[in-house]
């Protein structure tokens, strides 16, 4: 898939109340705009999944504040009632 595919991906499944495969989908779709930023940045090798390419974004201190945020929103693990710790939309994120 894309990363346009993704995220509609995304959004029907929330229209369809499966937030969990929203979050997984909306993950993907920034993965492969984190990987298509390092390729050309640090070279063709680079890869990982998309939660290693958040978790690179999250932690790299010369990226803007605003995108470690999103990619810390994307990273984050639901509560056990399956609930995020914040308000913030993982789409608008992705």
């Amino acid at each position: 898939m894309t990363p346009h595919e993704e995220l509609l991906a995304a959004e029907a499944a929330r229209a369809e109340g499966n937030e969990g495969k929203a979050r997984v989908c909306a993950r993907r779709a920034a993965g492969y705009a984190i990987r298509t930023y390092y390729r050309h940045s640090k070279g063709s090798a680079w890869t990982g999944s998309a939660l290693q390419q958040l978790k690179t974004l999250r932690d790299d201190a010369a990226q803007p504040e605003s995108l470690r945020a999103a990619a810390q929103r994307l990273t984050t693990q639901v509560n056990h009632d399956h609930a995020m710790p914040f308000q913030e939309d993982v789409l608008a994120d992705a």
